[in-house]
């Protein structure tokens, strides 16, 4: 047995890491630069953009071989460093080079996000090294550092309590707001634990985390250059438990996958779409990202306009198995259609405006040909729908 228990502070509860952010000037008056480090190399996994034109630091990455350990991630925002090839990956290993002159480096990585095609300016960057506090555990510091276009500072952290009296503790951060599809989000995120995890049990537990967050919610069906999701071990306590790691690993990624939904660019709402009896498990995944990433959909949660008609037309055109006599539509526990039910009463209308004008919501999809089920997340796309600048940000 054990007891899950939240903590406030984020990733300031995990022992054995150091983090921070500081302004290196391309933000006015904020944080635009940070770091991740230990004193010891920690184990990594990670998983990234599907995108065929994965950003530099990704590539950067894959460059080690299989299971290196690092002690080091440097963090920007404001420039993604994507398509920028061969110099981009060069200008990560000359910023390396200059940082291993203030701290000693083992393997170390980057991550970016911000705007697409242009290489880092590198000596700006450089030249901010020596403002950082390496033995600091700053949480809001390095959130800060890598947000673009949030609007809030996205985190939350967990302790473990096991049967034995031991403890372990597991926090996440994450950054993203738009370019946000079911196969991961624009986004950065990484959750760092103290857990005495096997490194197999690491790499299966962030795979799987991901499978049933970040790769189910949906903001405006695009998929990002830089997206990646990255779990690290200090090991600096003796506790572990594979199932109660699991669990808060899958907690973490949760939270914070509908915090981006929540803060998707125009977004005022947040819908579960469950999806319920679907003949298999692939079909019912299939059917609510479906759902989640439909653009209709999102323009008739944003009008608040209860037709059930663009759900069943998305579900029917995602090519499951469906039929429309056992097909149940519903918006919380209001229902909105069942074959002896096809149009809105009066009553049932209004019931469901009321549903939708709240912030967050369900529409549950009972296929009734099966016993499969899932949810995927997404959100209306609001005013600002629009494109906002000539920058394409990742």
């Amino acid at each position: 047995m054990y007891k899950i228990s939240h903590l406030e502070n984020g990733l300031e509860n995990i022992d054995g890491f150091y983090f921070g952010g500081v302004n290196s000037g391309f933000k006015d008056g904020a944080n635009d630069l940070g770091f991740i480090r230990s004193n010891e190399p920690f184990d990594i996994s990670a998983v990234f953009t599907s995108n065929k034109f994965r950003a530099a630091p990704i590539r950067h990455f894959l460059n080690y071989p299989k299971n290196f350990k690092t002690n080091f991630i440097l963090l920007n925002s404001k420039n993604a460093n994507a398509m920028t090839g061969k110099e981009g990956v060069d200008d990560i290993n000359w910023l390396f080079e200059k940082l291993n002159n203030i701290t000693l480096l083992t393997n170390p990585i980057m991550s970016s996000t911000g705007v697409i095609g242009y290489r880092l300016k590198k000596e700006q960057i450089a030249n901010s090294f020596s403002k950082f506090d390496l033995n600091s555990k700053d949480n809001n510091g390095v959130v800060s550092a890598i947000m673009t276009t949030d609007s809030f500072a996205k985190y939350t952290a967990y302790k473990v309590s096991l049967e034995n009296g031991e403890s372990f503790c597991v926090a996440g951060i994450c950054k993203g707001a738009g370019m946000i599809n079911p196969a991961m989000a624009t986004m950065l995120c990484y959750i760092l634990t103290d857990a005495n995890v096997p490194k197999d049990d690491m790499d299966a537990a962030l795979n799987e985390s991901v499978d049933e967050s970040f790769n189910c919610v949906s903001v405006d069906g695009d998929t990002s250059t830089n997206d990646t999701v990255m779990l690290l071990t200090s090991r600096k306590t003796k506790a572990y438990d594979k199932k109660a790691f699991s669990e808060v690993v899958k907690k973490i990624t949760k939270e914070l996958a509908l915090m981006l939904v929540k803060d998707g660019e125009g977004a005022t709402k947040v819908v579960e779409f469950e999806i319920l009896n679907a003949f298999n498990d692939d079909e019912a995944r299939c059917v609510a990202k479906a759902l989640a990433n439909s653009l209709l959909v999102k323009t008739a949660i944003f009008g608040q306009d209860p037709n059930w008609g663009r759900i069943a037309s998305t579900i029917g055109a995602s090519g499951v198995t469906c039929n429309e006599d056992s097909l149940v539509i519903k918006y919380d526990d209001v229902l909105i259609y069942d074959k002896n039910n096809k149009e809105l009463d009066k009553i049932r209308e209004e019931k469901a405006h009321e549903v939708m004008k709240k912030s967050s919501y369900k529409i549950s999809c009972d296929l009734g040909v099966g016993d499969a089920k899932f949810s995927a997340y997404g959100c209306d796309l609001g005013h600002k729908y629009v494109t906002i600048n000539a920058d394409y940000r990742s």
